[in-house]
């Protein structure tokens, strides 16, 4: 099942048989190079899996983590996903987005991050979107950046450093005839 699709790209929910895959792209120390916890071995990657299956938290189920699918090829080349966070005391939900470093440059994690932007503000209702990337990923900066995402804060989260870039989904202005567009 789809959750939602673009030209390039496709998430769905994850399946038992997407680990070795998503094994090999978490043990990649250039895509996780950013990440506090550095690479994942197989026995770290089965529990993230494992979670994002059975639906993330309990409190807020449906913030988890997807399968990121090359359309053309079929190949699951990533996860990306909306997941919940308390931050600084207030509950906040991030876009997020890893591309298997083999599909880097190819505009992938812009495109999956404008979907996610709009799945968040039209299907879900959000208002608000953030992102939280590590201040030397200048690549993920641009990504946001791209996908309408500012800098708004640097922060420290789960004890690293952390810029928080957000958006927020606008009301609609009135148009000059009184309707709303």
């Amino acid at each position: 099942m789809s959750i939602l699709e673009t030209s390039h790209l496709r998430l769905r929910l994850f399946r038992p048989d997407d680990f070795d895959d998503l094994a090999r792209i978490y043990a990649d120390p250039e895509v996780r190079r950013y990440f506090p916890d550095g690479t994942l071995d197989r026995t770290q990657t089965k529990e993230e899996l494992d979670w994002s299956i059975a639906g993330g938290d309990g409190d807020r189920p449906g913030f988890v983590l997807h399968a990121l699918i090359e359309r053309r090829s079929e190949r699951l080349i990533g996860r990306a996903g909306l997941l919940s966070w308390e931050i600084d005391g207030a509950l906040e939900v991030e876009i997020a987005y890893l591309v298997d470093r083999s599909f880097w440059r190819r505009g992938y994690g812009g495109e999956i991050a404008r979907a996610l932007v709009r799945h968040g503000f039209e299907t879900l209702g959000l208002h608000r979107l953030i992102a939280l990337i590590h201040p030397n990923n200048t690549a993920s900066i641009r990504t946001a950046e791209r996908a309408g995402l500012r800098l708004e804060r640097q922060t420290t989260v789960e004890g690293s450093p952390c810029l928080i870039y957000s958006i927020s989904r606008s009301p609609p202005l009135p148009l000059p005839d009184g309707r709303y567009g």
